[in-house]
């Protein structure tokens, strides 16, 4: 069973979802069961499929939890992009917010082609 914790990826995705929760306390509370939920859930599922897929007894099983990670990393992406064109964040932070899930997207890419070797 692979420690989760050690996981570089682990430790971006779970520093990125603190950053998200912190970042979405000033979203409309009109969003609280809308986007403010929805980002959430999609950010968080990044760590938490990874720590998950970590104690699979497969690197096959791991795998397909992080292509579930990847997944998330994508929507959050998404939800990124319609929170800066709902002016709920400035261009400036979802453009960092973006290049760094993009990070943790291409190390998680990175690690399921080590996986498939």
């Amino acid at each position: 069973m692979r420690d989760f914790k050690k996981y570089e990826i682990w430790q971006l995705s779970h520093e990125f979802t603190l950053e998200i929760y912190e970042l979405t306390k000033n979203f409309p509370k009109n969003e609280i069961y809308g986007l403010t939920s929805q980002i959430r859930r999609a950010c968080s599922s990044i760590p938490t499929n990874i720590s998950e897929g970590c104690g699979r007894d497969s690197d096959a099983d791991f795998n397909r939890f992080l292509t579930i990670a990847l997944g998330s990393a994508n929507e959050t992406e998404y939800l990124i992009i319609l929170s800066n064109d709902l002016n709920y964040i400035t261009k400036e932070k979802s453009i960092s917010l973006i290049e760094r899930v993009n990070l943790i997207k291409r190390k998680t890419y990175q690690l399921k082609q080590k996986l498939t070797a």
